[in-house]
């Protein structure tokens, strides 16, 4: 947790874990870089007719989870999508002749010391990491080194905000409001962070049981990394443990 400056950890901070769709958020770093090298542009053409690499970021294209054929279109439904998030790092590899692991790697991991993140396959959902890599990426989500002010106003800015859309484990949200590559909490309910937290809380949870959010008006963040795939159990006790964390924070 990071909270007045202070960071505190508890655990092994150093074991690896798989981080599911918490992948996502760090990607998108990385993919924001290749908008600030000319790489491509937020509003490029990219996916299924219609789409940009901004609907592809905040899940507006209309590709689904795991296919490349869309299934609505841009701008209809907040569809969940790894698969855009595939499109996205092709799209990296083929302006920069890089891999897209290799070319966040460069950008991202070994400019904040992330020594022990791995991309070992879809942008989307296959990164392994540790606490202290994530927190230290987090402080970097708080007080940007890497992107400019610009960009990263952008990125925590609700996308699209009218679109309805299912939060994966949480059902249908109306309206269900995203930045880009973040989830914003908005008025979401249930949901996996505290009732408590403000709506612009963003942050994203992975299917093994992981998450992370960030408040940056607060200078606030938190990571929480398991081996329990996610289910039943979490959903009461991340929401819980999250507004208490954040109820003590305030007092």
């Amino acid at each position: 947790m990071i909270a007045d400056g202070r960071v505190e950890k508890t655990g092994d901070t150093n074991r690896l874990f798989r981080l599911a769709s918490v992948t996502k958020p760090v990607a998108t770093w990385g993919f924001l870089i290749a908008v600030e090298e000319g790489v491509f542009e937020l509003d490029d053409p990219l996916g299924p007719e219609g789409s940009t690499v901004r609907h592809l970021l905040a899940h507006a294209s209309g590709v689904p989870m795991d296919s490349r054929e869309a299934e609505r279109a841009p701008e209809e439904r907040r569809i969940y999508s790894s698969a855009g998030f595939e499109i996205l790092a092709e799209a990296v590899e083929e302006g920069s002749g890089m891999w897209f692991s290799e070319y966040l790697k460069e950008a991202v991991f070994d400019q904040l010391g992330m020594d022990n993140t791995e991309l070992y396959g879809s942008a989307g959902h296959h990164m392994t990491s540790t606490v202290e890599d994530l927190t230290t990426f987090l402080q970097e989500v708080l007080d940007p080194q890497l992107l400019h002010s610009s960009t990263v106003e952008e990125t925590f800015t609700v996308q699209y905000p009218d679109l309805d859309g299912i939060v994966p484990g949480y059902g249908r949200q109306r309206p269900c409001p995203w930045g880009l590559g973040f989830e914003m909490r908005g008025q979401k309910d249930p949901h996996w962070t505290g009732p408590s937290m403000p709506e612009d809380v963003a942050g994203h949870f992975g299917q093994f049981g992981t998450y992370i959010w960030a408040h940056r008006p607060t200078q606030r963040a938190m990571v929480a990394l398991t081996d329990r795939n996610f289910g039943p159990w979490a959903k009461p006790l991340w929401a819980e443990t999250n507004d208490a964390i954040w109820q003590e924070l305030e007092r």
